[in-house]
């Protein structure tokens, strides 16, 4: 049997493998109508929402609330940032093809991903438990 911490990070990974694929399937549907950086922002946002909720239950086992519905994109803000910055380069420096360089962009940006996640689940649900502990 797998400790844990390696069962959270395969899980994390299964999960980041499926975001991805559904993530970059969008990309390239709107990659088609728009240029590639609006493509990559709106495909994006509709990951944050998949990875919060398969993060939170599959990965971290933390209970779904609004407050960290609301704050896991905090995690995202910072990661697309980065992720912008390094996809232009990789496409306007490198010259690798704009259909390439978000899943490398994924791959490198993985583990920053799972430790933010972790700190803003955990400090989340920690925020819900404090709440209803004060009301009681």
């Amino acid at each position: 049997m797998l400790n844990p911490r390696v069962q959270r990070w395969l899980r994390f990974i299964l999960g980041g493998g499926i975001n991805t694929a559904f993530t970059y399937t969008v990309y390239l549907a709107i990659n088609i109508v728009l240029e590639y950086q609006l493509a990559y922002l709106l495909a994006y946002a509709i990951g944050i929402v998949f990875a919060y909720w398969f993060n939170a239950v599959a990965v971290f086992h933390i209970p779904l609330s609004w407050k960290g519905l609301f704050s896991y994109p905090v995690v995202y803000i910072i990661q697309y940032s980065v992720s912008a910055l390094l996809l232009g380069v990789l496409v306007e420096i490198v010259e690798i093809s704009e259909l390439v360089g978000p899943l490398l962009v994924a791959i490198v940006m993985m583990p920053v991903t799972y430790a933010m996640s972790k700190s803003v689940l955990r400090w989340s649900s920690r925020l819900k438990s404090d709440q209803r502990s004060e009301c009681t």
